[in-house]
């Protein structure tokens, strides 16, 4: 977090100077640096019960080197679940998530650190290195019958299985992001950046890409049709990302079941024990005719 308050004030200094190409190398930092919060007690004893292994992806935006993104499983039964944690966050986040579904039999629970998260490798990140990370996690642990994603570990979830052509048992998705662009211009503002300069950066963007961020978003990589038994948690409050993004998609998707945790909070959603109550039925269900 220290990182990130840095990269907050240079920005407003270089707001100050007015100084273009400096604020534009500022901007990818902002936008692309997720924050780093150390593993608590609790946490690290899960880890340490777990079975670890590793995969490498080639990360040609940032370090131009292949990345080591580090991955654990619990269990060996034949229903594999995926984990997908959201910017920012770790796979141990998910962790009294993990206690729970570990109950449940004949499991095998998968999670990873993406990209620059944990204790992966890389500093800087983006929805590509996400997804393949999660692609190869796949690739080396199997298909998943279930697939679990949290905020941006939803869309990161939607957009690998739709690349490889996986319609799970169960997708689950939490407090997912909706629209990327606009959170871009949301994290700009709320660091004083001028719509010049937002604008200087999304131009950018589609230099170095050869598409503008708002490509990025949930309507058009989900491709899944009204047959995937797709379930839905949401918080009508949730203050990272607007509800009225969700409602126009839902709309679109009539087909996904939802449940509003409202005052739940974006980040504290996975905590809550109403909501893993919730997940767990929702598996041992999707699981039952397995």
């Amino acid at each position: 977090m220290k990182k990130l308050k840095q990269i907050v004030l240079d920005i407003k200094t270089k707001v100050a100077e007015s100084n273009p190409a400096e604020m534009n190398d500022l901007l990818w930092q902002l936008i692309c640096y997720p924050p780093k919060m150390p593993l608590r007690l609790h946490q690290e004893l899960l880890l340490a019960d777990a079975e670890k292994f590793s995969v490498v992806i080639n990360d040609p935006y940032f370090t131009k080197q292949q990345l080591t993104i580090n991955a654990c499983r619990w269990g060996t039964g034949k229903h594999k679940i995926l984990l997908t944690h959201g910017w920012g966050s770790k796979a141990a986040d998910f962790d009294a998530l993990i206690t729970a579904l570990r109950e449940l039999p004949n499991i095998q629970i998968v999670a990873f650190d993406a990209p620059a998260c944990g204790s992966s490798g890389g500093d800087l990140s983006n929805l590509i290195l996400f997804v393949a990370a999660a692609k190869a996690v796949i690739e080396a642990s199997g298909i998943p019958d279930v697939a679990i994603g949290h905020s941006f570990g939803a869309m990161t979830n939607v957009a690998a299985l739709s690349d490889l052509k996986i319609i799970p048992s169960l997708l689950i998705s939490i407090a997912p992001f909706i629209l990327l662009q606009e959170n871009f211009i949301k994290n700009m503002t709320a660091a004083g950046v001028s719509q010049q300069a937002q604008q200087n950066f999304l131009d950018d963007f589609k230099a170095k890409y050869g598409i503008y961020p708002s490509y990025y978003n949930m309507p058009d990589l989900y491709t899944f049709d009204n047959t995937v038994n797709h379930w839905l948690a949401y918080d009508d409050q949730d203050m990272m990302l607007p509800d009225a993004y969700l409602q126009r998609f839902l709309k679109e998707h009539p087909s996904i079941k939802t449940k509003n945790y409202s005052g739940a909070g974006h980040e504290r959603i996975i905590k809550s024990a109403e909501l893993i109550s919730d997940v767990v039925g929702k598996v041992t269900t999707a699981l039952a005719d397995r």
